[in-house]
């Protein structure tokens, strides 16, 4: 074979890339990964030696910093035979190597229990003199959507608008938002306006026809949640009727105000004149008399019983229409004889005896008769 020395040239440049270049990463996996949170990842990082590469081995895996002026932080690492897992606090005891000997050629880590903190540019690093050889890897973790909460905005009326929204609390940006109707035709209104990043729906003129079971939905890459809603659109309310309804309530109360206040008026009238008469009726009631008093009224009254004895009806007569005590003479009454005094009339001889008692005149017994005037 004949080699010219261009030929050889390129063949002596190609051995000697060789020795310089003998350790190679061959991963061909995708350099970009998409988890959901609390899930497990695999960062793949295989690799190939050469046997000009007999130096140690080294396995560094890196966590890149966002901002340059921002050192990297090492996650996991291997060296001297010895595996470091516990190396980065943020990622203790969620970090391990994929092979239980790395240096057989499986760089490759897990991560589990992935958290939203752990997105970031991860970095495989092997060296074994004179080679060195690294892959970088992109992980985004996702937070899956929260279960949204569905509701309603402005009055479920026809004829008015009705805004359905729904909202998740939680889950990576972007968010898609989907409205369906399950019940009935499953149609949605004809004039639905649809947003599906801020997850409303808006019902424009809603009808009774629009009424029924609405289903939100909330995905992202990583997961999907949803929630239902049960709308019910109502016919207008009678305006008139609530009118009529709340004047006629206010007259109730009114009437039912003035019958308790005339009530508490009655019975405060009521006490005060019960007040009065028993005021009038210990007014009339004569003060007690003394013992003296009494004895000679009982003397005098026995007297006067003894006189009645001897006295004829002519004279019982005139006893009985004697003048009252509580009357003062006159001058003239007085001066006057005995024979010209006149009598009281007919009618003092009908007052009752208790009201003679009260004026203070004495009721008699006058006693019965015969017909030839002898007292019985």
């Amino acid at each position: 074979m004949d080699f010219t020395i261009p030929h050889l040239c390129c063949v002596l440049i190609s051995l000697i890339a060789g020795v310089a270049h003998g350790l190679e990463i061959t991963s061909q996996g995708p350099t970009s990964i998409e988890k959901a949170s609390s899930e497990s990842v695999k960062l793949d990082c295989q690799f190939s030696l050469a046997p000009v590469d007999s130096g140690p081995l080294d396995i560094e895996w890196s966590l890149l910093a966002s901002d340059n002026q921002k050192e990297d932080k090492v996650v996991i690492l291997y060296s001297g035979d010895r595996a470091y897992e516990d190396y980065y606090p943020a990622v203790k005891g969620r970090a391990h190597f994929n092979s239980p000997d790395p240096k057989n050629g499986d760089a490759s880590i897990n991560l589990t229990g992935l958290k939203s903190s752990d997105t970031g540019t991860y970095q495989c690093k092997v060296k074994k003199a004179p080679g060195i050889r690294s892959r970088k890897m992109l992980l985004t973790v996702m937070v899956r959507p929260s279960k949204p909460r569905c509701s309603t905005e402005g009055p479920t009326q026809e004829g008015k608008d009705v805004v359905l929204r729904c909202t998740s609390s939680e889950g990576t940006k972007p968010l898609q938002y989907t409205w369906e109707k399950t019940s009935d035709s499953k149609i949605l209104p004809a004039s639905a306006v649809l947003d599906p990043v801020g997850g409303t729906m808006n019902v424009r003129n809603a009808s009774i026809s629009s009424s029924g079971t609405y289903r939100c939905t909330a995905k992202n890459h990583v997961g999907m949640e949803e929630c239902i809603l049960q709308l019910g659109i109502t016919p207008p309310p009678n305006t008139a009727g609530i009118i009529a309804g709340a004047i006629i309530a206010v007259l109730l109360a009114l009437i039912i105000i003035a019958i308790v206040l005339f009530c508490c008026c009655r019975a405060r009238h009521r006490k005060k004149y019960e007040k009065e008469i028993s005021y009038e009726i210990r007014e009339d009631v004569p003060p007690p008399k003394s013992r003296v008093s009494t004895a000679r009224s009982f003397t005098s009254v026995g007297s006067q019983r003894s006189s009645l004895g001897s006295m004829s009806p002519s004279n019982l007569h005139e006893y009985a229409l004697k003048p009252q005590y509580d009357k003062i003479p006159s001058v003239e009454e007085y001066e006057r004889p005995p024979s010209h005094t006149p009598l009281p009339p007919p009618v003092a001889s009908k007052i009752a005896g208790r009201n003679l008692s009260r004026m203070g005149g004495i009721p008699v017994m006058i006693p019965a008769q015969n017909k030839d005037g002898s007292i019985v």
